[in-house]
């Protein structure tokens, strides 16, 4: 055997040596990825800071705030009947539905009540307004795990429920349709039909999510035990809606607290599920959406006749007092706190918007993440960003 010579002995430790300071070189305390703030599965305009180890998520904390509009102060020095106009551009895909608990709130203080024909048919708007809700985040959810082809089947269907708002309101999105005692117009003529004809297009669209996604091999490996919210840590941060029940919390204001809508009236269930996690959230959107298909059918076959409008004055002006009203808005709790003076306009309004407490999760739910899990999860979640920056 041939003796190591002097020379390849020091070039051995060189090597060594240069090995060493190369991983030295390399070690970090971790890097820091910038997700947004414009980013297509924040939905809107969010920032979220995430420090990585590896592709291992250390911490993550989302910055809010980049779309502020000041709502709350806007209503300030807006007319009670003009604050519709405002406040259904908040979550700027529930439409009707963000008007509802404003204006319930604002009949309390001036103890008027809708006529019955009112009541059912803003229930029907507002279910109307989920269902449009619903199957974009039925469709973008594929989307958020690399399957493009559910967003173009919910582009596609969801046409004909805004195309049904649109026949009553005039609006597709921003339909300030809701007033205070009832509504601006009655149903045209017709309407009823073709709204379940609609309904039995939104129940084939969730057989395909059904084929599309739930049944997806792929689908459920991104999603199942990914993104876990125990009931008790959905409690502790205000978690609503879908995101509360799918950590099996059975809770519904529709059911449980519900105001001036007539739900009472209706056969329906409240779907919950015990998993908590990013699949969990998908299967209870879902079966949610089934479920107000069968809601508005009920509706639809139940509405009784009379006037749309109850007697109330001219000039609005709401009597001096506070008052709240949350109704089971699609994205969860949606709450108007209204302080009044006596005047025109309301003294001060505070909103409670559903989506802020869904994101405000995100630190907890975040850690020990991979990379990828962090759109699935904040994408299952399901915020809007005018919901937050309201």
């Amino acid at each position: 055997m041939t003796a190591i010579t002097d020379r390849e002995k020091l070039n051995y430790v060189a090597a060594q040596a240069a090995d060493a300071r190369l991983n030295i070189e390399l070690e970090t305390e971790g890097m820091t990825l910038n997700i947004g703030p414009q980013h297509p599965v924040t939905h809107g305009t969010l920032r979220i800071v995430a420090k990585l180890d590896g592709e291992q998520v250390i911490a993550a904390e989302p910055l809010a705030g980049y779309m502020h509009r000041g709502y709350e102060k806007l209503t300030e020095v807006r007319t009670y009947p003009q604050v519709t106009t405002l406040v259904n551009r908040i979550d700027w895909l529930g439409s009707f539905a963000n008007e509802v608990p404003f204006i319930l709130a604002a009949e309390q203080l001036m103890e008027v009540e809708a006529p019955e024909r009112a009541q059912w048919i803003r229930t029907i708007l507002f279910e109307m307004s989920r269902l449009g809700h619903m199957i974009m985040f039925l469709g973008d959810m594929g989307v958020q795990v690399g399957g493009l082809t559910a967003i173009f089947y919910a582009f596609r269907d969801r046409e004909f429920v805004l195309n049904q708002i649109e026949a009553v309101t005039g609006g597709r999105f921003h339909p300030n349709f809701d007033r205070i005692g009832g509504l601006l117009d009655d149903l045209p003529k017709g309407w009823i039909a073709e709204t379940k004809q609609a309904m039995e297009k939104v129940r084939s669209f969730c057989d395909e999510m059904d084929d599309l996604l739930l049944g997806n091999e792929i689908f459920q490996e991104r999603t199942r035990g990914i993104g876990v919210i125990p009931p008790d840590v959905a409690l502790q941060y205000g978690l609503s809606g879908a995101n509360a029940r799918a950590s099996g919390i059975d809770w519904d204001i529709r059911r449980d607290n519900n105001v001036g809508l007539v739900y009472d009236k209706l056969d329906w269930k409240v779907w919950t599920h015990p998993d908590g996690d990013s699949f969990a959230r998908y299967w209870v959107r879902l079966q949610e959406t089934r479920e107000a298909t069968r809601m508005i059918d009920q509706l639809c076959d139940g509405i009784p006749s009379g006037p749309i409008m109850a007697k109330v004055p001219r000039i609005i002006k709401v009597p001096a007092g506070e008052a709240y009203v949350a109704t089971e808005n699609p994205l969860g709790e949606m709450g108007y706190h209204i302080v009044s003076k006596g005047d025109l306009m309301p003294f001060r309004v505070k909103i409670r918007s559903a989506s802020f407490n869904n994101v405000s999760i995100a630190p907890w739910l975040l850690r020990g993440v991979y990379v990828p899990d962090i759109v699935s999860i904040m994408a299952s979640l399901y915020f809007i960003l005018g919901d937050i920056d309201k």
